[in-house]
């Protein structure tokens, strides 16, 4: 199966928590091309797991649009979704031990895993050697779950997530417990499938080494995608809606509710310009020689 791609325009996620609506996502646009290898970035509550639960169809959007493949997610019943997951998204969850069965051999969990596929009539599946051997894990194929290391366990839960080769592979911070050497061990399985079978990889994280090594990056921020990374740059977002979400570091110069005026000039940049000593948008008054946009305590700041 070839990298399925991954498409979301103005999602809203909405979940009830006692009593009351909370907004989990917020007209999230998204493009993820097949084949990608993605890191989904962002603060603790930010809606990052929220946007992994909803690519697996383990939840559906409250609103918008969200495509995985030719699949609208939306629109999908409750036996499609199934089918969905046993055979063409793979998911990973924190903690290589939720993801296996602790008294059965690596070759054995990528067999359970390939079940649900083979009783929805899906024949043409890998060998599970042939889906641990493209985690370097084929020698461990009969081995005792107690005997692997941290790395290939962590391996092994990635392996058990690629049973079927499926065309999305999410991993929730795959990385997370381990040393940097079994990080690495790990990093290398992950973009070594990615790059072979082709599947499309979005894994989350919070380990800013691990965010380096990805060439594309994706913070998301309040239920929003706040930025994106390329090339070790973090750029902002500019969204259908208009809507735009400057760097933390510039949000702390500037206090909420103040006035920006915004100006386009000739040679294409775009100038956030404070409005000294006037109010802000709630009605009190900002200080003189407000900070700009880049906190440098200039007039104005381009982007």
């Amino acid at each position: 199966m070839r990298g399925l791609s991954v498409s979301a325009h103005g999602l809203v996620h909405i979940y009830r928590l006692e009593g009351n609506d909370v907004v989990a996502l917020t007209s999230v646009d998204l493009e993820v091309p097949a084949g990608q290898l993605v890191g989904l970035l962002g603060p603790s509550g930010s809606g990052k797991s929220t946007l992994i639960t909803l690519l697996a169809g383990v939840q559906r959007p409250s609103a918008g649009r969200l495509r995985v493949g030719e699949h609208d997610l939306s629109s999908l019943s409750d036996v499609e979704l199934d089918r969905l997951r046993a055979i063409e998204v793979g998911a990973v969850l924190q903690g290589a031990t939720r993801n296996l069965l602790s008294y059965a051999s690596p070759a054995q969990n990528v067999a359970f895993a390939q079940k649900a596929a083979q009783r929805l009539g899906v024949r043409q599946l890998p060998r599970p050697i042939e889906v641990l051997d493209l985690l370097s894990l084929a020698d461990c194929a009969g081995r005792r779950l107690a005997e692997l290391t941290p790395g290939q366990l962590q391996r092994l839960a990635v392996a058990v997530g690629m049973a079927t080769l499926p065309g999305l592979l999410l991993t929730d911070e795959p990385t997370s417990q381990l040393d940097h050497r079994y990080r690495d061990e790990v990093l290398r399985a992950i973009g070594s499938v990615n790059r072979s079978v082709g599947t499309t990889v979005i894994t989350v994280t919070h380990d800013p080494e691990v965010a380096a090594r990805m060439p594309r990056t994706i913070t998301i921020r309040d239920g929003r995608i706040g930025a994106e990374g390329h090339g070790g740059e973090d750029f902002a977002v500019l969204g259908r809606d208009g809507s735009l979400q400057l760097p933390p570091d510039v949000r702390e110069q500037l206090a909420p509710g103040t006035l920006l005026r915004v100006k386009l000039n000739p040679d294409g940049t775009v100038l956030l310009d404070p409005r000294p000593g006037g109010p802000s948008a709630d009605g009190s008054p900002s200080a003189d020689g407000s900070p700009s946009a880049d906190g440098s305590g200039r007039p104005g700041a381009s982007t």
